[in-house]
């Protein structure tokens, strides 16, 4: 009798209990982070009774996590294969966040002007055919610009990568010898260069290491200050990575399949940048955990109100309407 009535008179005073603390773990690519921790903070700001709890260990490492079981979802920029879905306790839905370029770095002493680099170019420095900065394939691809006589060194992931994926499908798309060697993937077998983790690792390395030559995600070269070429694309057009030529890769997608597993590299307009993607929160159908599971669908359509309009400042693209709308109402079949 005691404890009702002093329930009741806090009740009366407005005391009421606070919200249950609701966390989520998740973990994948870096291609997407910086947009994603500012997303998962400004979310948490509104809703402090939610905290996301986000691991950048690459998209392999988030397709292992998802599927174990161990994430409450997962973000990787390869859509997982058939037989990694078929692997999934229950099924996986891929959620498309953002788009976002993969852009060629480089770091090469007394050179200044911003470079270019032909889609064979790209394929043949990574195949090991294409060895010194002075290579007259180079020299052709950008005109007056004075080259030393210095060896390339190629630097990629030593990780399962989303952003390798994107380059080695495009790579694969361009080059008939890539694509019967190496091929596409978040990991594959790397002809020629040294491996560094995660795109911040590429991007240190590059800025470091005079001669080198790699690849990482729009933001983190802009953040890193370090320099980016400009890509010939399928119309013959030079085009660097830029919002502009990333929302006009997304352009390409005429018809988004159902699963929306789809890729946009080397896309036919002639302002598109060739390497660019979607990203993809890769989210169990059925979540057992009835909080979790409300925390995740208000996330995704949070993120389809209110998170899109923040990409333009981190250099990614927004989900075409078209898209976001098939979004959304896929979001609608998560049971929780």
């Amino acid at each position: 009798m005691i404890r009702r009535i002093l329930l009741l008179a806090l009740l009366a005073l407005g005391v009421t209990t606070a919200p249950a603390q609701t966390n989520l773990n998740a973990a994948g690519a870096t291609f997407p982070y910086p947009i994603y921790s500012k997303w998962f903070n400004e979310y948490h700001n509104q809703h402090p009774e939610v905290q996301i709890n986000y691991q950048s260990i690459g998209s392999g490492g988030g397709i292992r996590q998802v599927l174990a079981g161990t994430v409450d979802f997962g973000a990787s920029d390869g859509p997982m294969t058939d037989e990694q879905l078929g692997q999934a306790k229950v099924k996986i839905f891929h959620i498309p966040t953002v788009l976002g370029a993969v852009v060629p770095v480089y770091n090469v002493s007394g050179v200044t002007q911003e470079l270019r680099f032909s889609p064979q170019v790209i394929a043949d420095i990574f195949l090991g055919k294409i060895t010194n900065w002075s290579d007259p394939a180079i020299a052709k691809d950008n005109p007056g610009v004075r080259f030393p006589s210095a060896q390339i060194i190629v630097v990629h992931r030593s990780d399962g990568s989303g952003t390798s994926y994107i380059w080695t499908d495009y790579l694969s798309k361009v080059s008939p010898e890539w694509k019967g060697g190496p091929g596409k993937g978040t990991s594959v077998k790397w002809p020629v260069g040294l491996g560094a983790k995660g795109n911040e690792g590429v991007a240190g390395v590059v800025r470091q290491m005079d001669g080198s030559f790699g690849y990482v995600e729009l933001i983190y070269a802009i953040q890193n200050k370090i320099p980016y070429g400009a890509v010939k694309n399928a119309a013959g057009a030079w085009v660097k990575g830029s919002l502009d030529s990333t929302t006009e890769a997304a352009a390409s997608v005429r018809n988004m399949p159902a699963d929306f597993r789809v890729s946009v590299t080397n896309p036919p307009g002639k302002d598109a940048y060739p390497i660019a993607s979607f990203t993809w929160l890769l989210v169990p159908s059925q979540i057992t955990d009835h909080n979790k599971g409300k925390a995740v669908v208000d996330f995704l359509n949070w993120m389809l109100d209110q998170g899109e309009p923040m990409t333009v400042a981190l250099s990614y693209a927004p989900l075409p309407k078209t898209v976001a709308e098939k979004v959304r109402e896929r979001i609608k079949e998560i049971k929780y």
